[in-house]
């Protein structure tokens, strides 16, 4: 090679010069993830250090293509990935793998490779054009009869001697559909009584504003107010907030036999009895907080209420033009 004018040694300098995978998502998460949130820059470290870096993390910029990514797609969904890892003293960290986790990761990926190409590391994305596997999102939701279990035990648990903010919590999370952390973290001072709003200048969707409903006005209405406290549910620690919502949840569960159910699923709730109820689709994103119409559009047909409501109606009609 070097008699016919190459230099061997700069191309093997050069290829050295060019980063690994690894090394991309390590700036990625130092330079390109300024607007995310920290509870998704958690669940990115996680599928980065649990699926990408171990998977291909060795492999050169350079070397991606369509293939690369399809393969190792095709090796999260197998779980070549998993594991059962101890975190700390307690905790542990099990890794599935699975279809979900192996869209949700090479999307992520897909994120981190635009990156690259914006920072002039790569020329063209390689995840663009790779075929995922169709993502099941869990839409469970609590029917009628379930809710009212729900709120029995509610009452029961309360009465045992549970934690009263995490009941609370419980009650307004069923009333409101926001989201677990949104009400966690809810200080005094983004409840507006008077207008009967919640305003919450860090939701996952950044700011918005949500309507509360009389239920939900009564509930935080009886709540104690801390001396000097702005958290309406803190912790010990006055500027902590409760984050024991969840032990509080399985005792719930337990009591009414809503086994698998989980906390986010209250607000897949509060979408379907909008939804029964005749709410439109727009009147619902506002409600949830959402920015995006398609992220609503999921719940139009999660309860069948409305049709079965619209069927009957028809039916009740045309019964009039055939009645002896």
């Amino acid at each position: 090679m070097a008699a016919q004018g190459a230099d061997p040694a700069k191309e093997k300098q050069d290829a050295k010069a060019v980063l690994t995978i690894t090394e991309l998502c390590d700036d990625y998460l130092l330079s390109g993830v300024a607007t995310k949130k920290a509870s998704t820059l958690v669940s990115d470290r996680g599928r980065i250090e649990r699926h990408i870096k171990p998977l291909i993390g060795h492999v050169r910029l350079t070397d991606v293509s369509k293939a690369t990514v399809t393969r190792f797609m095709q090796d999260v969904a197998m779980g070549k990935t998993a594991k059962d890892v101890k975190t700390g003293h307690r905790g542990r960290a099990i890794v599935t793998g699975g279809k979900g986790t192996a869209s949700r990761t090479v999307g992520l990926l897909g994120g981190i490779f635009t990156y690259a190409v914006e920072a002039g590391l790569m020329s063209e994305n390689p995840v663009r054009g790779v075929k995922r596997y169709k993502d099941k999102k869990n839409l469970r939701f609590l029917n009628y009869e379930e809710l009212i279990q729900l709120g029995e035990a509610l009452r029961e648990v309360e009465a045992n001697g549970a934690n009263p903010q995490g009941v609370s919590i419980i009650r307004l999370l069923i009333l409101t559909g926001c989201r677990k952390g949104e009400i966690e973290n809810l200080r005094w001072q983004d409840v507006d009584f008077d207008l009967g709003f919640l305003r919450l200048p860090d939701s996952k969707t950044g700011q918005t504003i949500r309507p509360l409903n009389r239920a939900a006005r009564a509930v935080l209405a009886s709540l104690p107010r801390y001396q000097g406290g702005e958290l309406v549910f803190p912790s010990q620690k006055p500027d902590r907030p409760y984050v024991g919502t969840p032990k509080v949840w399985l005792a719930v569960r337990a009591s009414c036999e809503l086994s698998g159910v989980r906390l986010h699923d209250l607000r897949h709730s509060f979408a379907s009895v909008a939804v029964s109820e005749g709410s439109s689709l727009p009147v619902i994103g506002v409600l949830l907080g959402h920015k995006d119409a398609a992220t609503t559009a999921q719940y139009a047909h999660l309860h069948d209420d409305p049709v079965r409501g619209a069927v009957e109606k028809v039916g009740e009609r045309l019964a009039d033009f055939i009645r002896d």
